[in-house]
């Protein structure tokens, strides 16, 4: 019988027993160069953006548009730098390749989303309104009335703004994203209320007591100012405008840009722009609020307004745009600090305690009561400004999102 090992070699015949001069060249020559098998080198993963639309599948079904995915992506660290290893130069044309390959029920042409205006409906204008409108009534009630009868008119009055000032914030261009933390609401109304009496309980304990003081009624037991309250409700006004502003221009931006840091360096001006605006129109209201509440002669409180004013708006911006942990931090440690400062005062009367109210009151005897609320204020407005010149230039930022307006 034939061998198995030579039934195994190329070329043998068919019929058993038999080795001739082909087969011996088919064991000699070498094979032609075509005819080796081509193989393709090893890559890495064929489809990248396949895999990192699976790890985004939920950012990927919802987005209405592209812009959405881009703003998904770099909230979730992805920069023009790593869109590179998708095979694509920016975060920008990788969204738009994550876009298009979604499968969707009506798959239509997009048309591209028009430019959006910065003009305010006319129901926004009314409900930025109002808070001002009913702040105004309640100081003139205030101003008219005197016992019994104030009492009242200061209840329905805080009542009346509470009211207007949650019509203003819940719906419209100051509506926030989400409700932030508990303690917001609560160290916001201990700002305001400071901006309202602080100064005269300030100026009262250091001087040693409410009768060491004349009051600005026979009521009221250390001067209350109402011009902080009246200036902040009237300027709701043009911090819902250029809150909208700032949003529709970012937005705008946000379209026609090509890379982050191009989005990044191109709304960076346009929020400073917007926090100056806003501080000129502070000041503006509250010239005209000093003139209406304060007597001729007592000089009006603009710096702790003015700070005042840019700590409340820039949380508010912040808030508008999902970021609420940093301004709810930020108002925690300015009202501790009002707090603070007032509390040595009044600890200073114990026994062998009167070195705690030795810097409040070196503050007061220097600059005067409103010095307290200007530093703690500012300083809480100033760390908040290089916070948002930070958070906000983000295209996360500013993604299309469900508004109540």
């Amino acid at each position: 019988m034939t061998d198995v090992h030579e039934r195994d070699l190329p070329g043998t015949p068919s019929s058993p027993d038999t080795w001739d001069a082909r087969s011996e060249q088919c064991l000699t020559t070498e094979p032609p160069a075509d005819s080796a098998p081509h193989r393709t080198p090893r890559r890495g993963p064929a489809d990248p953006v396949k895999a990192l639309m699976h790890r985004h599948r939920e950012l990927c079904e919802r987005a209405v548009d592209p812009l959405e995915i881009a703003a998904g992506l770099e909230a979730h660290g992805i920069t023009d730098r790593t869109a590179a290893r998708f095979r694509h130069r920016d975060v920008f044309s990788l969204a738009e390749e994550m876009y298009a390959r979604v499968p969707r029920d009506n798959d239509t042409p997009r048309t591209p989303t028009p430019p959006t205006t910065s003009r305010l409906p006319a129901t926004w204008i009314l409900r930025t309104l109002l808070p001002g409108t009913s702040c105004t009534a309640t100081v003139a009630a205030l101003h008219l009335t005197h016992g019994q009868s104030r009492l009242l008119a200061a209840t329905a009055g805080t009542l009346a703004v509470a009211l207007s000032l949650r019509a203003a914030l819940t719906r419209g261009p100051l509506s926030a994203k989400g409700s932030g933390t508990p303690g917001t609401l609560i160290w916001t109304c201990w700002l305001l209320a400071y901006a309202a009496l602080g100064d005269g309980l300030l100026k009262s304990a250091a001087s040693g007591g409410p009768e060491a003081l004349p009051t600005t009624a026979p009521d009221a037991p250390w001067p209350i100012t109402t011009a902080p309250l009246l200036t902040l409700t009237l300027s709701c006004v043009p911090a819902a405008w250029l809150a909208h502003h700032f949003a529709t221009r970012a937005r705008n931006k946000l379209a026609t840009s090509r890379a982050l840091e191009e989005f990044a360096a191109s709304v960076r001006p346009l929020l400073l722009g917007t926090f100056t605006l806003y501080l000129a129109a502070v000041a503006a209201v509250a010239a005209v609020a000093a003139t209406l509440t304060l007597p001729l002669g007592e000089p009006a409180p603009y710096p702790q307004t003015l700070t005042l004013a840019a700590l409340l708006f820039l949380v508010r911006l912040l808030a508008i745009h999902g970021f609420t942990h940093a301004p709810a931090v930020t108002l925690m440690a300015t009202a501790t600090a009002q707090a603070t400062a007032l509390a040595t005062l009044f600890a200073a009367r114990l026994p062998y305690c009167a070195f705690l109210a030795a810097p409040v009151e070196t503050l007061i005897d220097t600059w005067g009561p409103g010095t307290i609320p200007t530093l703690t204020c500012g300083t809480a407005a100033l760390a908040l400004l290089i916070h948002a010149t930070r958070k906000l230039p983000r295209a996360s930022a500013h993604a299309r999102t469900a508004t109540r307006w």
